[in-house]
């Protein structure tokens, strides 16, 4: 039997760690039902929407509600505190039988609601973690986050390219060299071209119907590019929630577009949008030159492939994409192609500070 009707779980969340997981599983196993409440300053990096629905993935059986609070933090004045409860109330308005925290202001916050105080892990025992130590350290701390944080943090680098030009190879050379790293990067993943698995699909049931026909036979509508991002997207999500820090691509949503321009001679707004629904962080362009051209069965581009490379880099430039272009052998491509990931890594994740704290 619950011991109690109705708890809260109240905090930031900035982001979700093991530690907040650990006192809302608490709070769920002692009461009927429980609510976490995410309460977010405008100042903060990372949105009060995306913080609710990390949640609600991770608890399905809670009731997350969000509220943005930009009242300053001193727990010391009554005043603060009473501009404070007047949000909190205001996002969970029933009565409240227990408060469930893992912090020093616990005690208080109880009172004040008229529940009782339970208080869990506050001297971070059980998981040596905070939201602050996640923000000045992710990767340090990528074992203490769950899956829909992950792949919202992880920073996502696609390799594109025109046809024949290495980028799996170049994509699937990088996941390597980053889990040969060890520790928490030995699940480095690679994603690979789902556009290719479905052009493969097609030929196949042409030839079904006609064993002689060719790729070059084969035909598209623009009603197929959009599922194939769509597609790629959800291939590319799946892998970040399961990797490291970093997540490489055989492409993208973005190239996506590009490639209906190569098959069908103009642009389609609806991969457009779908590409700019997923943020990444680095795209690397593979130059053709210096690449032999090898017919697999599903290319006939070979005299497309300097428009290709053009149009690729011409569309990151318009866009504004931060790219590099690598060239050269395989080795050489890798090495560049290291070099640009690890200074993308070296920048960080750059959270903007928290509201501060008055003492």
């Amino acid at each position: 039997m619950s011991r109690f009707r109705h708890g809260l779980v109240l905090g930031k969340f900035y982001p979700p760690h093991a530690g907040h997981h650990h006192v809302i599983r608490t709070g769920l196993a002692a009461c009927e039902r429980l609510t976490v409440l995410v309460c977010a300053a405008s100042v903060e990096s990372i949105p009060l929407a995306r913080r609710v629905e990390w949640l609600r993935e991770a608890h399905p059986l809670t009731t997350v509600v969000g509220a943005v609070d930009d009242v300053e933090v001193d727990v010391h004045d009554p005043a603060v505190w009473d501009a404070h409860m007047a949000i909190f109330r205001a996002a969970v308005p029933g009565r409240v039988d227990a408060v469930f925290t893992s912090e020093d202001y616990g005690a208080e916050l109880a009172r004040r609601f008229g529940a009782e105080h339970v208080a869990v892990d506050v001297d971070r025992g059980l998981f040596p973690v905070s939201g602050r130590r996640v923000r000045a350290d992710p990767v340090g701390h990528w074992g203490f986050l769950e899956a829909p944080v992950r792949a919202g943090l992880a920073r996502r680098v696609v390799v594109l390219g025109a046809e024949s030009s290495g980028t799996t190879t170049l994509a699937r050379g990088l996941a390597e060299h980053y889990a040969g790293r060890g520790g928490v990067w030995a699940d480095t993943r690679w994603v690979p071209e789902f556009g290719r698995e479905y052009s493969e699909a097609k030929l196949a049931a042409l030839l079904v119907e006609r064993p002689d026909a060719g790729w070059s036979e084969v035909r598209f509508d623009g009603d197929e590019f959009p599922f194939i991002a769509r597609r790629q997207d959800e291939m590319e999500e799946a892998a970040a929630r399961r990797g490291s820090p970093v997540l490489f691509c055989d492409t993208d949503s973005f190239a996506t577009a590009i490639w209906h321009e190569r098959y069908l001679g103009r642009g389609n707004a609806e991969v457009a949008r779908i590409a700019e629904r997923v943020e990444r962080h680095l795209w690397i362009l593979t130059d053709h030159d210096g690449v032999a051209f090898e017919d697999d069965g599903l290319r006939d581009g070979e005299s497309l492939r300097g428009w290709m490379t053009r149009r690729f880099r011409d569309a990151l430039r318009r866009t504004r994409r931060p790219f590099v272009e690598v060239s050269g052998s395989r080795e050489q491509r890798l090495k560049q192609a290291v070099a640009a990931v690890d200074e993308l890594l070296a920048t960080g994740w750059r959270f903007a500070d928290p509201l501060p704290e008055r003492r």
